[in-house]
């Protein structure tokens, strides 16, 4: 069965729409759902509609699969959990891969993924709008194309996987014009050769920041790290078992608070005070943390020796930017070449979504998804339970499962209309 069929807008489908709505684009009726992002939530829903037989379309804006991770994160990324905990569903990564694949290597993983799926996303199509047509029943997805045509799918289901990390967050700085150096956003950056020498200002202290500040430091650069607020910062292993994996462990015995704790008794013995170094810790637990505001604890490679070093310097909030220098709130003012914003990302689905009730404008869905997957209307989100790849491809499963099942007792029905209707036809006397 053909994925989608290629047809002009016709009054048939749309002939109760608004004037307005009408447009003279391509129009496409997708036989199955629409998939909005080709990363790794968007390819394990395509997988997992695979198993279950049912035809799909997968946009991307980008020219390629996971475009954050090949195009927008730096050299020596590695995944931060062991590899069991972001394997994609039905697909394990090779067994010579190390405990903690590269971005290389995940990358490649991603790829022989799409390949061995025969998954093939229509890229170099930015989603413009999706809107759920009550009068019809369907969703109506606007995309703009790299050449500037605009193409319309209708669908009955709309899988929203472009996740949480879709758009770099930059933060309003006091005169930041007046700094005249070089600025750029974590995701730009690659490696610290270019950096050798220079005094870095790294603003931002969760993975992305300490990873770079440590990169900066293999690269003889000399950077300081802003600290603006309370941070958690845990061994990445404690006692040669991945943290992460130890405290997945415990949560299956004990209760959230017991396990942070427990935890971050483990980091003080580990990690030593790190309040001393000016990493202050918030009252809530690292998990605890995560569950409620989406706030990932720092997973310790390196950086915290630099910082007990003094190699990598922690400086308070910014208060001003002048031509070639920068002022802390707590009145120190520093030299600075090049400043890096590793201030994070956020989900850009407000900004297409026209259904406001579903996603908040911070770009989580709302209440209409009780679980964290499945909306109303055929509306359905992997990769925003804020539970990292393990969370998604869990996602990822139960949406493909829940669309096979509708699409199987459609199919069902319908085959058993036309045994029905061909058994009445057989009935009728001949002439």
């Amino acid at each position: 069965m053909n994925q989608y069929c290629n047809s002009p807008c016709s009054p048939l489908m749309v002939h109760e729409l608004e004037q307005e709505d009408l447009f003279a684009g391509r129009c496409i009726l997708v036989n199955g759902p629409v998939i909005i992002g080709a990363g790794p939530s968007g390819l394990a829903v395509g997988a997992g509609l695979k198993q279950q037989g049912v035809p799909f379309v997968i946009l991307d804006r980008a020219n390629c699969i996971a475009s954050l991770w090949q195009n927008r994160t730096y050299d020596r990324l590695k995944l931060h959990l062991p590899r069991q905990f972001c394997e994609l569903p039905y697909f394990p990564f090779p067994q010579n891969f190390p405990k903690y694949p590269t971005k290389y290597q995940f990358i490649s993983y991603l790829e022989s993924y799409a390949k061995n799926f025969e998954i093939i996303p229509r890229f170099n199509e930015s989603v413009h709008s999706a809107k759920y047509d009550e009068t019809c029943g369907l969703w109506r997805v606007k995309t703009v194309c790299r050449n500037g045509s605009v193409i319309e799918y209708i669908c009955r289901w709309l899988v929203v996987a472009t996740g949480e990390n879709a758009e770099k967050v930059v933060p309003e700085f006091k005169r930041l014009e007046d700094f005249g150096g070089h600025i750029m956003h974590a995701c730009d950056y690659k490696t610290g050769e270019v950096y050798e020498g220079k005094n870095v200002l790294v603003v931002g202290c969760g993975n992305s920041g300490m990873e770079v500040s440590l990169d900066l430091c293999h690269h003889n650069a000399s950077p300081s790290m802003v600290v603006r607020s309370s941070v958690h910062v845990l061994p990445r292993e404690i006692l040669g078992k991945s943290t992460f994996e130890l405290g997945v462990s415990m949560m299956k015995w004990l209760s959230i608070d017991v396990v942070d704790k427990l935890l971050l008794v483990a980091a003080r013995l580990l990690l030593g005070n790190i309040e001393k170094y000016g990493l202050k810790r918030p009252s809530i637990g690292p998990l605890q943390l995560k569950n409620t505001e989406g706030k990932t604890p720092v997973l310790d490679i390196g950086a915290l020796q630099k910082i007990k070093t003094g190699d990598i310097k922690i400086v308070p909030a910014i208060k001003k930017f002048s031509q070639g220098k920068v002022e802390f709130v707590n009145g120190e003012i520093q030299e600075i070449d090049c400043i890096i914003l590793a201030t994070g990302y956020c989900s850009n689905v407000p900004s297409w979504l026209k259904e406001s009730e579903f996603f908040s404008r911070e770009g989580f869905p709302r209440s209409p998804f009780p679980n964290g997957w499945k909306g109303k209307a055929g509306l359905y989100a992997v990769g925003f339970t804020r539970r990292g790849l393990s969370g998604a491809s869990l996602d990822a499963i139960k949406v493909s499962q829940d669309i096979g099942k509708i699409w199987k007792e459609e199919i069902k029905q319908k085959n058993q209309s036309v045994a029905v209707a061909c058994h009445r036809r057989s009935k009728l006397p001949s002439f």
